[in-house]
């Protein structure tokens, strides 16, 4: 009778690790395999054959279904909602056709955000402007154009009055205001101060002018902020502003503006908790605001004065899981130590958030071995290029590729070229399609923009030395 056949385990690389006090014990606990293979069922290696690595990858899919959450939580709480794309959370076109589809208002900060909005085909009478710079130029077209312009400061009033007499038209206008709300640090270099008294100031003045109408507030009282208690008392702050403005002027405020700021399911650094346990829903943040401005504006309906609509900015929350970083490990290395790290070909060029999250990181197929802490570094010639500084993962070898989430907020607006070309985007329609958003840079695009003088064309000049 013969011997059954022996199966043979696949051979896993070999790891030798030092006892470091501080460390949990890897044998404590039991870990699963994850690995992630495909985005709303389309796979992910085919696409990086296709489009190279690094890669990102947008689901249409998710970014409507958050906004569409975002909306039904406030809508089923306050009567008049609107909501405000913040185009410098992600200003890539297909992200803000997106929303802008989905009935969302531009929110943007800048000439270029403005002239980026209205190229899309929004009209300015759906951009909300805010920001401590408005050039003259496009604060006469915004005006022109009916666009909400939320003023920073007393000279952007003298400027504005400006441009109003110079179109012999009143203009309605918004004013920002920064306070403490008690739960959070106060944004004071943004708007005027409600302590000081500086609000009430801008208020008056604005009320004298021939040629401006105060007709909303607006204020944006931090980012990432994870206490609901927090927006409960800016809710109550504006609400009872409202009221004083009304009541010491002629003018109505017909909408209450609370900025963004709602906290997305990244992992912040620092914080013990996972993301799940800490950042609040949409439902628990609607609950918060409108149940403060229900509070605060009680006797104003029951004196039968029409409710302000309520405007929100949330950019993060709406966009962040929706996009992932796509990126090949390119080499490895054991630190001096005792710690594996393993180099990718994408950096914080790419990943600005990754100075301040650390990023669910899981690679695309499973991956045997015994897990150990890692460092992933990018492949930049900086020291400060690392995308997570202790992750635990399997052995990593040269081609395997990691799927790295959430990255849709910031990382498309704040990324660099920098030594790396910038990756292409691509976006997985809600009917499975594959479009590429923005194609990977390449030297003629990024040499357009220079020109070299003649005298320092080659060849060079002969008798140099070497």
């Amino acid at each position: 009778m013969n011997a059954p056949e022996k199966t043979l385990k696949a051979w896993a690389k070999p790891t030798l690790s030092s006892h470091r006090v501080g460390v949990m014990n890897k044998f404590g606990a039991v870990r699963q395999q994850f690995h992630q293979t495909e985005v709303d069922g389309v796979e992910i290696e085919p696409l990086l054959e296709q489009f190279g690595s690094p890669l990102f990858i947008l689901s249409e899919k998710t970014l409507r279904n958050n906004v569409r959450r975002l909306r039904r939580a406030f809508a089923t709480r306050w009567p008049k909602v609107r909501h405000g794309w913040s185009y410098k959370t992600n200003y890539l076109n297909a992200v803000c056709s997106i929303l802008h589809q989905e009935g969302s208002w531009a929110e943007v900060v800048s000439e270029f955000e403005y002239q980026k909005a209205r190229a899309l085909g929004v009209p300015g009478s759906r951009i909300i402007f805010n920001g401590p710079w408005k050039p003259t130029a496009i604060l006469e077209q915004a005006l022109q154009e009916g666009a909400q312009i939320h003023i920073d400061h007393l000279d952007e009033i003298y400027a504005l009055e400006q441009v109003a007499q110079k179109l012999n038209k009143k203009v309605a206008v918004g004013i920002r205001l920064n306070f403490d709300t008690g739960y959070t640090d106060s944004w004071s270099r943004f708007g005027f101060n409600l302590e000081s008294g500086a609000a009430m100031d801008a208020v008056q003045r604005i009320a004298s002018s021939q040629w401006l109408t105060l007709t909303g507030l607006h204020s944006h009282i931090g980012t990432f902020i994870l206490d609901v208690r927090a927006y409960a008392a800016q809710a109550r702050i504006m609400a009872e502003f409202m009221d004083k403005v009304e009541s010491s002027t002629a003018c109505r405020i017909e909408y209450l503006d609370i900025g963004g700021g709602f906290a997305s399911r990244n992992a912040l650094q620092g914080l013990y908790l996972p993301p799940d346990q800490l950042v609040p829903s949409f439902d628990q943040y609607a609950e918060a605001i409108t149940g403060a401005l229900l509070e605060a504006t009680r006797t104003r309906s029951a004196a039968g004065k029409p409710l302000p609509t309520l405007i929100m900015e949330t950019g993060r929350a709406v966009v962040d899981d929706a996009e992932f970083l796509i990126t090949r490990v390119v080499g490895g290395k054991r630190l001096p130590d005792g710690r594996r790290a393993a180099i990718l070909d994408a950096g914080v060029n790419l990943l600005f958030t990754g100075f301040w999250y650390n990023h669910e990181v899981k690679p695309l197929r499973q991956l045997d071995g015994t897990h150990e802490e890692t460092v992933l570094y990018g492949p930049l010639c900086m020291n400060i290029d690392v995308l997570r500084s202790s992750v635990m993962l399997p052995p990593l070898n040269v081609g395997d590729a990691l799927l790295i989430s959430s990255v849709g907020a910031y990382n498309n607006t704040q990324w660099m070229q920098f030594i790396q070309y910038r990756p292409a985007v691509v976006m997985i329609t809600q009917e499975g399609n594959v479009e590429v958003v923005r194609v990977a840079e390449q030297l003629a695009a990024i040499n357009d923009f220079e020109r070299l003088p003649d005298a320092l064309r080659l060849p060079f000049p002969q008798g140099l030395p070497e």
